[in-house]
């Protein structure tokens, strides 16, 4: 369960193209206000602005109790940042912390970004308001030679409680399983990270040179998909792959040996029955994508909602290392290097 509530994901996150996509893990059609949040089209950027972003990030003096008097005293140096809606505080800074505000930063950047064919895809808010994101996509669905359907698309995010600098960030998402994957395996995905700090800018033009890797992103991914359908896995190389991935501790029985078994066996599971997987079992790409779909959907979640640490992921970096430490583990089980660009 998200530790964001099914209520709060189906308020405040906005859900494109689900002709293409389907809908959301956690839709409920019995949450779902008189508007409903998922669109059959692109999500309207107005829709964003006025159900997502009506409010403002606004800065306030920091107080604390004086243990001499027992009044409140100003903390020197530092400021709360509050929503201007519930006054929810989503952080406490140093003064010299500029916040970007969600509607400059995210919408006015994208909407000036955005192309004949380029659409918001989706839009959400996590850890009540204090972390955005939007997700700038092409219309259409991609579908490789090899039945791997997918989307490429550029992160905006930011965050009010400093876990994010504002970053713009390719990413693919893959609509079989509906997971985040590295876009890049070659290479780490290109991203623009900008601080919180007094004089920060976004580049228009830096910005733009990253959406247009929207479209370059589609050929490569689809090429690395083929290099790795054609690399084969057998039955022992993935059994030495379980042994290197989610090794057995020594001790029979324990915490840490029944989680290792209970990973394992998931695994498996997912290698040999599940529709995500199975189509490509015995390939380098079914191994990459049973561990990518046991992360995303199936491995335990602590201290955070799964839809917030799997969106992190995807805007810091997290999606790519899962995925290219996969193919290192794999690469070292077979005793070779794998190619993810398909021969010429």
């Amino acid at each position: 369960m998200s530790k964001e509530s099914l209520e709060w994901l189906n308020k405040n996150t906005l859900i494109g193209f689900t002709e293409k996509r389907g809908t959301a893990w956690h839709y409920r059609a019995d949450l779902q206000a008189d508007e409903p949040n998922h669109y059959v089209g692109p999500v309207p950027v107005e829709a964003v602005k006025r159900r997502l972003f009506g409010w403002e990030a606004v800065s306030s003096a920091v107080y604390v109790e004086s243990p001499v008097t027992g009044g409140l005293v100003e903390a020197p140096g530092r400021q709360a940042i509050l929503r201007s809606d519930n006054g929810h505080v989503m952080g406490i800074f140093t003064e010299g912390y500029e916040p970007h505000p969600y509607m400059e930063w995210l919408i006015n950047t994208i909407a000036t970004l955005l192309e004949d064919d380029l659409s918001i895809g989706s839009a959400g808010l996590l850890k009540n308001g204090a972390v955005a994101w939007v997700s700038v996509e092409v219309p259409d669905n991609i579908t490789t030679p090899e039945g791997v359907e997918f989307r490429p698309h550029l992160f905006g995010a930011t965050s009010f409680d400093g876990s994010l600098a504002t970053t713009f960030k390719r990413a693919i998402t893959n609509i079989v399983c509906d997971n985040t994957m590295a876009a890049g395996l070659a290479e780490a995905g290109q991203q623009i990270k900008i601080k919180h700090s007094r004089n920060s800018k976004l580049r228009i033009g830096q910005a733009r040179e990253a959406l247009h890797i929207i479209y370059q992103v589609a050929d490569d991914f689809a090429a690395e998909v083929t290099a790795l359908c054609n690399t084969k896995v057998s039955d022992a190389q993935w059994a030495a792959f379980l042994d290197a991935h989610a090794p057995l501790p020594e001790e029979d029985k324990g915490r840490k040996r029944t989680m290792a078994e209970n990973k394992r066996d998931t695994l498996t599971r997912l290698w040999n029955h599940d529709t995500r997987v199975s189509p490509w079992r015995n390939t380098a790409w079914g191994v990459m994508q049973a561990v990518n779909t046991y992360t995303h959907h199936e491995q335990i979640v602590r201290g955070a909602g799964r839809v917030e640490r799997n969106m992190l992921r995807a805007v810091t970096g997290g999606v790519d290392e899962l995925d290219q430490a996969t193919l290192r583990t794999l690469a070292a089980v077979r005793g070779e290097p794998i190619s993810v660009r398909a021969a010429a």
